[in-house]
């Protein structure tokens, strides 16, 4: 009886170790995060770098990745975007890939599905398009963004049968 009992705690000590590792990425889904670029400095008003501010907002938002490493980032070619991006695309030992911000939303979407089935992927791009990345990845809606609000994240979760929910989180 003695050894029944061992093994039954030990089988339920490995189930909950397995439980306590798993990811917060579904087992065949991806999570995608949507961010505008930080606070940007009035340096260059066709492509500005980030402010001391903005600075410490993207290193803020690689904190909110502490742990769990991204499979990809994108940004869009400005400054501010790629400045945003890169703390935690460092942090994740990957680079930052280069998007189009003029380009359609649905189609950038589409194809960020199609590449990332798994994963957590950052984008970052501006107060006029990241809500509407979100839509696309999530296709809900999703609310627009004043050209003063930096730090909203939105989370777009989608699961192996490309259900998806969004969260917004402010960070």
């Amino acid at each position: 009886m003695h050894v029944v009992n061992r093994c039954l705690l030990v089988a339920l000590s490995c189930a909950f170790a397995a439980c306590a590792s798993t990811s917060a990425v579904p087992a065949s889904g991806a999570i995608f995060f949507v961010v505008r670029h930080a606070e940007k400095d009035i340096d260059d008003p066709k492509d500005p770098s980030l402010t001391e501010a903005g600075r410490m907002r993207a290193d803020a938002l690689a904190r909110q990745f502490a742990g769990k490493t991204l499979t990809a980032a994108y940004a869009t070619a400005f400054k501010r975007t790629q400045q945003t991006a890169q703390p935690s695309a460092t942090a994740s030992a990957i680079g930052v890939t280069t998007y189009d911000a003029a380009g359609s939303a649905s189609q950038f979407a589409a194809g960020l599905r199609g590449e990332h089935p798994r994963g957590r992927i950052l984008v970052v791009g501006h107060s006029n398009t990241v809500p509407e990345i979100a839509s696309a990845l999530c296709e809900c809606p999703s609310a627009p963004m004043a050209d003063t609000d930096y730090g909203r994240l939105f989370e777009v979760t989608i699961d192996s049968a490309g259900r998806a929910t969004l969260i917004e989180h402010t960070y």
